[in-house]
């Protein structure tokens, strides 16, 4: 990959890590292993933020970058994630180049290493830190969307929790900057902790790793909860229902929140532009979607994972076809702003917190202006079963699912029929209405996506990273009690089916 990049050694590659066990020490090793071969490495002083790597690769003009992170995931895990110049993750094509750099490789004890002291005396490693940190917070702030919302911001109460991990500085940082002077910090979650001790799963899309928020916020009479993982790339937010109950958010309501925030807000100041658009994936409500094509915002789909969604914005930024607004996952990432290519829970925090406080000035919960985006745009209603089968056993049982769902494409469910049919794999598409076949524009991937004749839809993928198969659910009615029998109803029985073939 860095062959690739004119100047690349002296370009260098920059390198920050998380809260995680080893991660200093793994970062320092990366750094020195590129010292040796004659590459300049900007190591991060102490631990940050994965959007604010992303950032930093393109703030210092580097060749790439590595973050040290296992995100999301439980204690025991590590892992090494690559950057390109662009700032964006590397996509399969190139990771697998990597990989077989990798396998080349016969004896580790060949591997150069450097000293420390002899790498910083010959000008190969950098020590970097609030430089950088200045830089990415005054990016962030400059993101703000309504510069009138101060007072509101001011009455704001929020719980923030870090959930031990990256976000505890930058996130407190950026709100208090900005103006919002009622922010707590879930004390037992506030210092790093390689262990994740106080929860179960250092993951935002667990209703549980709120338990101790959902506490502190009740003392405190909070509007808003929100909580970080580890490296602070997903934020999870939790709101006051209409009985006054904290409710967790999806990643696809909050999405839909921010878009529908972010253009009226452009609408109003006459900004949005001709050729704008959203990026989301293809297991992403199609909400989103259905707000943006109301402000005449086209909404582009990705296969599963930011680095698509960053890929993308490098051919917004080389074609200069499009203008990109947003990007958001309904796992818990969200993206405004192009200096940044990865998703970003610093940007996404101050925008929720800022949309709060502009719905409390109008008298309003972001449970209330939710329900305001359902009466307006229909109700929607998602799901996500994730079916773990370990070992030789486990992968033969994921691959069989998607072959039999493959070969014997279910035409109805639930009384729903199959409108169109989606093999990112063949990369065909299939409708079955009008017999028309088309072509996936996509890079090829191991997903089958069914879209109901109502615009329901459900997705069979394996996971990227772990052993397990994910089925994403999404129905759409006309009330919430509608949506959610409709859900139970469809979700009980694909279960059914997928559960008879592992069998």
């Amino acid at each position: 990959m860095l062959e690739e990049v004119k100047d690349a050694k002296n370009k260098g590659v920059v390198i920050a890590y998380d809260c995680r066990h080893k991660s200093a020490e793994f970062a320092e090793t990366a750094a020195l292993v590129l010292n040796a071969n004659g590459i300049k490495a900007y190591l991060f002083e102490s631990l940050r933020t994965t959007p604010e790597l992303s950032f930093s690769v393109r703030e210092l003009g580097c060749a790439g970058g590595i973050v040290i992170t296992a995100s999301h995931n439980p204690p025991e895990y590590n892992g090494y994630k690559v950057y390109g110049e662009d700032g964006g993750q590397i996509v399969p094509h190139v990771a697998e180049r990597i990989i077989a750099k990798i396998q080349e490789i016969k004896d580790y004890e060949a591997v150069k290493y450097m000293d420390q002291d002899e790498a910083k005396l010959k000008g190969l490693l950098e020590i970097i830190g609030e430089e950088l940190d200045k830089k990415y917070i005054e990016k962030v702030k400059g993101l703000v969307v309504r510069k009138d919302v101060t007072d509101s911001m001011t009455d704001t109460k929020i719980i923030y929790t870090p959930l031990h991990g990256t976000g505890n500085m930058p996130v407190r940082r950026v709100l208090g900057e900005i103006g919002f002077e009622n922010v707590m910090v879930v004390p037992e979650q506030t210092e790093r902790d390689a262990n994740f001790s106080t929860v179960k799963s250092p993951n935002p899309e667990e209703h549980e790793a709120f338990t101790l928020a959902m506490k502190l916020a009740e003392e405190k009479g909070a509007d808003l909860i929100l909580g970080t993982d580890p490296d602070c790339d997903r934020v999870g937010v939790v709101v006051k229902n209409n009985e006054g109950k904290y409710q967790v958010l999806t990643g696809n309501q909050t999405g839909a929140l921010l878009i529908d925030y972010i253009l009226s807000s452009m609408k109003e100041n006459n900004t949005i532009p001709e050729n704008g658009a959203i990026i989301k994936t293809i297991v992403t409500s199609r909400m989103g979607e259905k707000i943006a094509a109301c402000f005449g915002v086209d909404t582009l789909d990705t296969l599963t994972g930011f680095k698509f969604i960053g890929e993308k914005m490098k051919e917004f930024e080389e074609n200069k076809n499009k203008e990109f607004l947003f990007g958001y996952e309904e796992s818990y990432g969200y993206l405004a702003g192009t200096f940044v290519r990865d998703k970003d829970a610093v940007i996404a925090s101050m925008l929720i917190c800022e949309m709060a406080a502009y719905y409390k000035s109008k008298g309003m919960t972001l449970y209330d202006g939710l329900l305001g985006l359902y009466e307006k745009y229909d109700y929607y209603q998602e799901d996500l079963v994730s079916i773990t089968l370990k070992g030789k056993a486990g992968i033969e049982k994921i691959q069989r699912i998607l072959d039999r769902l493959r070969e014997n494409t279910p035409k109805n469910i639930a009384g729903k029929s199959v409108k169109v049919f989606r093999d990112y794999k063949s990369s065909q598409a299939i409708n079955f209405v009008t017999g028309e076949k088309e072509t996936i524009i996509l890079p090829k991937s191991n997903v089958l996506h069914f879209t109901f004749t109502d615009d329901s839809w459900f997705c069979v993928r394996p996971s990227g990273t772990e052993p397990k198969v994910k089925i994403y659910f999404s129905v759409m009615g006309d009330s919430l009690r509608d949506v959610n029998d409709q859900l139970e109803t469809v979700k009980s029985e694909i279960m059914e089916m997928i559960e008879k073939i592992i069998k």
